[in-house]
């Protein structure tokens, strides 16, 4: 489960350089246990930031990405997206491998994959 917060000013939460991913900072807002599959945080790319040489990304958790400010080009899709986007990707969806020339500003929310739960009216362990 996340840190519990009240509403608070995030501009007293300072910037820090995402381990594992040169060129992004972050700004954390909220983390589970394992920050790496729960966190809700914003990250900032550099402008010419190119992922191209990590290739396409597929992650263990839930991820929801919404861009504030900037441009993000999608190099696998051809395509570009700007402030207003939104994605929402399962475990294990193939996605990226991403450039940005003016660099972005975007609001990430990871959550952890749960056990699918059982259909209603069944009993889990009986056929």
């Amino acid at each position: 489960m996340k840190d519990e917060r009240e509403f608070h000013d995030t501009a007293g939460v300072p910037w820090r350089a995402a381990e594992g991913a040169p060129g992004v900072s972050e700004r954390p807002l909220s983390a589970g246990p394992d920050p790496a599959v729960e966190q809700t945080r914003l990250a900032r790319w550099e402008p010419g930031l190119d992922t191209s040489a990590a290739g396409v990304i597929r992650h263990p958790y839930y991820e929801e990405v919404y861009l504030l400010e900037g441009e993000l080009e999608d190099l696998t899709l051809g395509r570009t997206f700007t402030a207003g986007h939104y994605a929402s990707r399962p475990p294990g969806m193939p996605h990226g491998p991403y450039r940005t020339r003016t660099g972005c500003l975007m609001l990430e929310i990871r959550s952890p994959e749960r056990p699918r739960s059982a259909p209603p009216g069944s009993v889990r362990g009986t056929p």
